[in-house]
């Protein structure tokens, strides 16, 4: 399964741009509510980031192991 990487790390730049403007907006506004939900979005983002690291390399010693 071959893809394009430049689409994805477009969406994933593009989803950490929104979750810094919402952190920064959140301290100019002071929320706590705001920065906290930012803060649990940047550690899902984080965590999807991982999941697909581990899914790439298990893919790549799969085919390595069928070669």
């Amino acid at each position: 399964m071959s893809y394009n990487k430049l689409p994805t790390r477009l969406i994933i730049l593009c989803f950490m741009a929104m979750i810094g403007y919402s952190l920064a907006k959140s301290i100019k506004f002071e929320s706590i509510v705001g920065f906290l939900m930012g803060l649990i979005s940047l550690g899902a983002g984080i965590y999807v980031l991982y999941l697909l690291n581990k899914a790439n390399q298990e893919t790549n010693s799969e085919r390595e192991e069928s070669i």
